[in-house]
């Protein structure tokens, strides 16, 4: 049995608390090599350029993701439930996915050698939704892209707009617990799950 090769677990984990805090542009293969105790020329020699590197994370924590947020279209608030559970106890994974977002954007097209991750995501998921509404348990009349949107924005408003965490609030409950349960409300509201009546 082959041992794991433990430089470039640090290589990768180093990475994503790079690209984490400074984004695919600001992150330096220096600082991911000296994080990771080894050398510049180390972290090339198994990933050939900056993006590779990010390119291979990101697959890694889309992976992650989907164990711990399952997309059940038939249930989008219990969907957006576990997206805000997960990335309210990860921050750091959060910031790393909407660096990516905000950097590879949709108008940057990989090349035939590179993944696509997040597309490859994003198609998947749009699929089952279109799916599930042809079996008649989601409302139709949604494009299913306007509702991956809508439950992903709707999800993570927390994360995207943390200023509003300065605001008092009415609820009795603590503040997570209170906040889960109006991105809960919110995507019931506007697809209520098929078996509710």
């Amino acid at each position: 049995m082959a041992s794991t090769d433990s430089t470039r677990d640090r290589i990768v984990a180093a990475a994503q608390a790079e690209f984490a805090r400074h984004g695919i542009a600001g992150a330096r293969v220096d600082r991911i090599a000296k994080a990771a105790r080894t050398s510049k020329e180390r972290v090339y020699a198994y990933f050939r350029s900056k993006e590779k590197l990010y390119g291979f994370v990101a697959a890694r924590e889309l992976a992650v993701a989907a164990e711990a947020i399952h997309l059940d279209p038939t249930d989008l608030p219990a969907y957006a439930g576990q997206m805000f559970d997960y990335f309210a106890a990860h921050p750091d994974r959060y910031r790393f996915i909407a660096w990516g977002r905000l950097e590879l954007g949709s108008d940057t097209e990989p090349s035939a050698d590179e993944a696509d991750p997040y597309g490859e995501a994003i198609r998947c998921k749009a699929e089952w939704i279109r799916q599930a509404q042809e079996a008649g348990d989601l409302d139709p009349t949604w494009d299913p892209t306007d509702v991956l949107a809508l439950v992903t924005q709707i999800a993570t408003t927390w994360l995207d707009q943390p200023e509003l965490g300065c605001l008092p609030r009415d609820a009795t409950d603590p503040a997570t617990v209170a906040r889960r349960a109006a991105v809960v409300r919110a995507v019931h509201t506007l697809f209520p799950p098929a078996d509710s009546s």
